[in-house]
């Protein structure tokens, strides 16, 4: 039997995917396949939740045993989880902005012999950033004073530029430019 989704996303109406998987995969084959069609960086920790009706989290199938009692994508059979039509579940892959996809169960078809599982069999609009840090809440770090016992050394480290700072950056284009204080 293969099973039928529908992945959607809150931040474009526009994005679309839809899988079929057969119904001995498990939610580590869906992770999997999420990750590869959207080009998501597989280092970034994701967790699958059963979601109510209303998307309101339930239980979570995450990708490592993370000890007491928890559940795993891979011990997750689908035929084991999805259990009625519509069953809605929740793809967090942004654990520290809480941004997920919206998946919903759609139904059941047979399955077509020649063709491979799991597949992707729709993929419409531009899928979701991966990771977000929050725009303009972003900290820039200046002037960080480094105190040592003899002597006291001011260290300009400036990780993040603002569009402003692109301009002055200028007259560090040519070495000739930059000059050593003593």
């Amino acid at each position: 039997m293969v099973y039928r989704f529908v992945v959607l996303s809150d931040e474009d109406e526009a994005f679309v995917r839809e899988f079929e998987f057969l119904e001995s995969h498990n939610l580590l084959d869906f992770h999997n396949a999420i990750q590869e069609e959207l080009e998501f960086d597989r280092s970034q920790i994701a967790s699958f939740y059963m979601a109510t009706d209303s998307w309101e989290k339930e239980e979570e199938f995450t990708l490592f045993d993370m000890g007491a009692g928890s559940s795993t994508m891979e011990n997750a059979v689908l035929e084991d989880v999805i259990f009625r039509k519509n069953q809605k579940l929740l793809y967090v892959f942004d654990f520290f902005n809480d941004r997920a996809l919206f998946i919903e169960y759609v139904g059941e078809s047979k399955e077509i012999e020649e063709r491979e599982y799991p597949l992707c069999t729709n993929s419409k609009g531009l899928p979701p950033k991966q990771v977000t840090f929050g725009g303009v809440s972003r900290k820039k770090y200046n002037n960080l004073i480094v105190t040592d016992d003899e002597e006291e050394e001011v260290v300009d480290d400036e990780i993040f530029f603002d569009s402003e700072d692109d301009e002055s950056l200028g007259e560090f284009d040519n070495i000739e430019n930059v000059e050593e204080e003593e």
